[in-house]
């Protein structure tokens, strides 16, 4: 069974046609839906949602057709947000508590300047090579304001100095030839870390200008990322958790004792990992990611985001919307 983000990657590669077409009236003169704003809806937290972030104590999660919803009370009661575009979203990020990034289908990336609330486009894939232009970014991390990343399909990648203003493509800078899907980019104490297809995971040093790939124990999909220090963790399908103490020069598999997609992770601020499985299982590991054991959790949906709420409590999102979790 595929993780929610490749059957995102898959639908968004299925949809080109339906891209081209947008707004052609042989095609029953439908709006692209770069130029059609985010339809309002009361259940659009109950709906598909691919990305959370904390924006300070605000939460935000994004999903299908442009939706954006923000809570500011630990994931209780949800507001959707104004949103330029309807297409499907898939992360987001927020590197402070005002600012913050989403991105998706259509090479779309979007930037709120007030904790989510509104958003403007500042890229699309209208303004990509044609090759690009129907691919859609899977993530996005910034460090700060102005620095930042995003990564998608077929191995794009780009990145900003100035806030968004302007984007780099990064082709010439990683070290992947095949053009693998990108699923994850974060930055991980002084560094920046991709993770993708066949096991790919590369690595931006501090004070480097490539990112390099590294040697894993494992030739799967990668799906996420998340670390402290020189401790790195990735995670993807069949359950595979693999761990570095030292930055990514070596690495050992964990055990989770799951087959299913581990989709996302996060780390709170007592130095706890947590990893969201695509079937409902919350992992979580308390000796530096050494471990993880299964959470007594009962009723959680199939997820393919996660974050902790300023409460403790864990939010996840997925193909039934949000959902706040009271950890054990």
């Amino acid at each position: 069974m595929k993780s929610q983000r490749t059957v995102l990657a898959a639908l968004a590669l299925a949809g080109a046609a339906i891209w081209a077409h947008a707004g052609d009236p042989s095609a029953g003169g439908r709006r692209d839906v770069l130029d059609t704003p985010a339809a309002k809806s009361a259940l659009a937290s109950r709906a598909l949602l691919n990305g959370l972030a904390r924006a300070g104590e605000r939460i935000v999660s994004v999903g299908q057709r442009g939706h954006i919803v923000y809570s500011d009370d630990g994931g209780q009661r949800w507001t959707q947000a104004e949103v330029p575009v309807s297409s499907d979203l898939v992360a987001v990020n927020f590197p402070s508590a005002t600012h913050g990034w989403a991105v998706g289908h259509d090479g779309v990336v979007l930037h709120s300047k007030d904790a989510g609330r509104s958003w403007m486009v500042q890229l699309d894939g209208r303004r990509f090579e044609p090759k690009n232009a129907e691919n859609p970014f899977l993530d996005v991390w910034f460090r700060d304001a102005a620095n930042g990343y995003v990564v998608g399909a077929f191995g794009m990648a780009l990145r900003t100095t100035d806030g968004g203003a302007h984007w780099t493509p990064m082709d010439g800078d990683i070290d992947n030839p095949k053009g693998l899907h990108l699923y994850a980019v974060r930055g991980i104490g002084a560094d920046v870390y991709l993770a993708g297809e066949q096991g790919l995971v590369l690595k931006l040093a501090a004070g480097d200008t490539k990112f390099r790939a590294l040697e894993l124990p494992y030739k799967g999909t990668l799906f996420g990322l998340t670390g402290a220090g020189q401790t790195v963790i990735a995670h993807g399908l069949r359950g595979t958790v693999l761990r570095s103490a030292d930055g990514g020069r070596q690495w050992q598999p964990v055990a989770t004792g799951l087959q299913v997609g581990l989709t996302a992770s996060v780390r709170d601020n007592a130095g706890q990992f947590f990893i969201v499985s695509q079937a409902g299982h919350v992992l979580a590991s308390r000796d530096d990611g050494a471990s993880f054991k299964a959470l007594p959790l009962a009723g959680i949906p199939p997820a393919a985001a996660v974050a902790m709420a300023a409460s403790g409590a864990l939010v996840v999102a997925g193909a039934r919307g949000v959902q706040s979790l009271q950890l054990p």
